[in-house]
């Protein structure tokens, strides 16, 4: 999938990504100049030549507008929802991540999309990566005690999950984490055409993510949609949707 534009796996033309601005725009009727300053891609003749297609078909009305002729999506065309559907197919991604991971047996602290499926500047080559943040597993290394401020942050995460810290090691499982993280993989495959990649850490780890790796934790801090779990107050601040 074109993480650029995913409506590329339907439809090689500009009527994909015309479709999605007109849809996301609701009611707001838009000049062919205004669509084309939207749009994912294409040049403005590439655009008025998908808008006449599109109004030819039905799905698209144009309207004269004192010296401007505008568009809306026919939102009573049999098509239209179809245009929804587009517009939606980035989100459907986040939605199923959701749904997956809340499935686990053993579920992730927190889990977060970053990179360019979240920049959309993505190719049908590239990897859609995914941060992972597990809770304590057996060969995990500690944070000496001697740093008092992450065994606070620890303790926090262990009330939040209503477990004693010394649970956490012993109720993980380190082979069915794994088994879930490479089904996952498999399944955003099968879902997208793109590999996953996943940085798979623990909450020490991330919890001192700023400092062992500060490029990818300004990387995630910049670009993360959160999938998993909530914003942990030592964690990297993150955007919704």
């Amino acid at each position: 999938m074109d993480l650029t534009d995913p409506t590329r796996a339907i439809t090689p033309t500009l009527d994909g990504p015309v479709l999605v601005v007109l849809a996301r725009t609701g009611r707001r009727p838009l000049t062919v100049g205004e669509i084309a300053r939207e749009v994912s891609r294409g040049s403005e003749i590439g655009v008025r030549r998908a808008v006449a297609r599109l109004v030819d078909q039905g799905i698209v009305t144009a309207t004269q507008m004192g010296r401007n002729v505008v568009h809306e999506l026919n939102r009573d065309h049999i098509a239209a929802p179809v245009a929804d559907v587009l517009a939606s197919l980035r989100n459907e991604l986040w939605r199923r991540l959701r749904e997956t991971l809340a499935s686990w047996e053993l579920k992730p602290v927190y889990a977060c999309v970053f990179g360019s499926a979240t920049r959309h500047d993505g190719g049908t080559n590239s990897d859609i990566d995914l941060m992972v943040v597990h809770p304590l597993l057996p060969g995990d290394e500690h944070i000496p005690n001697r740093d008092k401020s992450i065994l606070g942050l620890f303790e926090t995460l262990a009330m939040a999950l209503a477990l004693q810290p010394s649970q956490l090691a012993t109720l993980s499982n380190k082979q069915n984490w794994s088994a879930q993280v490479d089904e996952l993989r498999a399944k955003v495959q099968r879902w997208t055409g793109n590999p996953l990649q996943v940085v798979d850490v623990s909450i020490w780890q991330w919890a001192d993510l700023a400092k062992s790796d500060p490029s990818l934790f300004g990387e995630v801090s910049r670009d993360a949609v959160t999938v998993a779990g909530q914003t942990m107050s030592f964690a990297p601040r993150v955007n919704g949707l």
